[in-house]
């Protein structure tokens, strides 16, 4: 049997007073979820979470949705990132991802994403393939204003703290060391050599001249974090025996699915936005059955939408989803598993903690049933509530592939 893996981002939610009292997701007319609902059994997940982290967060929570304990294999958000936009990574680099930011007088940031500035490939080049004390600076564009960051060479730690504090108005961090070996110590040191120079790069840049004669704000630092030390992760084959493939629009999400050996499938129109092309996400799935054992596919735009706290868009976007995920029914021999990685609050404007509902349809299984795909709908399915981490070897039982 083989197995598709959907997974929308920030799926869960809280009740919305403007929707009811009801989250975007139970606000929402989904006959088709409904449908595999009421036809397969449902319930709740617990998403994975750092003890030292305030809330889950996607990384780590797609881990432990394919059964990767975050405590033995998680890298740090960068080697995800990098290896999402196509970087290649060796063993003991250090990779970090980053944003072109805005900053004025004595560092002091202005605009963390320097107005969402998209044509950064003059700067990059600018910046990239610098070498300091025998350490080489990698850096590679991604989505937007994004960036990836790998240091290469010897002696490097990813034990550093970040030099983006998430805020404006404040100023850039220093980098410092998170514990006292030399190599934390090392990196950190060339890592704010390589930030200050590539500062002095970008701000007499004349892209950036360019943009402040027409009143743009100039994209002058980068802001990194995030950083991870690069190791080889057990393929998903390896664990499984299973051949995967991942479809998605996001580089974190292509690149967790890279580490762990899936294979990628490009998708024309596959954005991880709002104009994602969802037809044609589901269809892929549809033709990716024919060649692989597992499909992940990803659906990035309700966590956006939620964390710019749209509640009324995130219902009317997963309604686009139900419509669309359709095609997935027609499947034979397919056990369909529709669950998110965390729950994204649209009145916090950010992830926040708490079980999101999952379900699991396959032809004539036996379970009890719900009427609707929902947070409390599913609180009362045959599955209950069960860990993040036990989820794939749920699946795999189901399937009968355990």
């Amino acid at each position: 049997m083989k197995i598709a893996f959907i997974v929308i981002d920030g799926l869960g939610d809280k009740p919305i007073p403007q929707l009811g009292n009801k989250t975007p997701l139970e606000a929402a007319k989904t006959p088709n979820l409904d449908s595999l609902a009421k036809n397969g059994i449902c319930g709740q997940i617990m998403p994975f979470k750092f003890a030292w982290q305030k809330w889950p967060e996607s990384d780590t929570c797609h881990l432990a949705l394919f059964g990767y304990d975050p405590q033995k294999y998680y890298l740090g958000r960068g080697p995800y990132e990098v290896a999402g936009i196509g970087m290649k990574m060796k063993g003991g680099d250090v990779a970090l991802r980053a944003n072109f930011a805005t900053v004025k007088n004595e560092l002091k940031i202005i605009d963390r994403r320097a107005e969402r500035i998209n044509d950064t490939l003059p700067l990059i080049k600018a910046i990239s393939g610098q070498k300091i004390e025998g350490v080489s600076f990698l850096v590679k564009k991604s989505f937007g204003h994004r960036a990836g960051l790998i240091l290469r060479g010897k002696n490097l730690s990813a034990k550093i703290i970040d030099a983006d504090p998430k805020e404006i108005n404040k100023k850039v961090k220093k980098v410092v060391a998170r514990d006292n070996s030399k190599e934390a110590k090392f990196t950190a040191q060339i890592l704010n050599k390589f930030l200050l120079k590539s500062y002095q790069i970008l701000k007499n840049h004349p892209l950036n001249k360019k943009r402040k004669s027409v009143g743009l704000l100039p994209a002058n630092f980068l802001l990194v974090r995030g950083a991870g030390k690069f190791k080889k992760t057990p393929s998903f084959y390896q664990e499984y025996k299973l051949k995967a493939c991942c479809i998605a629009g996001g580089a974190l999400y292509k690149g967790i699915a890279k580490i762990l050996g899936m294979k990628l499938i490009k998708v024309k129109g596959a954005t991880g936005l709002l104009n994602t092309n969802l037809h044609a996400k589901f269809q892929a799935v549809n033709n990716a059955i024919k060649k692989c054992d597992f499909i992940f596919c990803h659906i990035k735009a309700v966590d956006n939408l939620a964390e710019d706290g749209k509640s009324k868009e995130k219902k009317e976007f997963i309604e686009k989803i139900d419509r669309n995920i359709k095609t997935l029914k027609k499947l034979k021999n397919t056990l369909i598993v529709v669950t998110g990685d965390h729950s994204t609050c649209s009145l916090l404007k950010r992830h926040c903690t708490g079980p999101l509902p999952v379900l699991i349809y396959k032809e004539g299984i036996e379970g009890g049933r719900v009427s609707k795909f929902g947070e409390k709908e599913c609180k009362n399915g045959s599955l209950k509530k069960i860990n993040q981490l036990k989820l794939m070897e749920k699946v795999l039982k189901l399937a009968n592939l355990a």
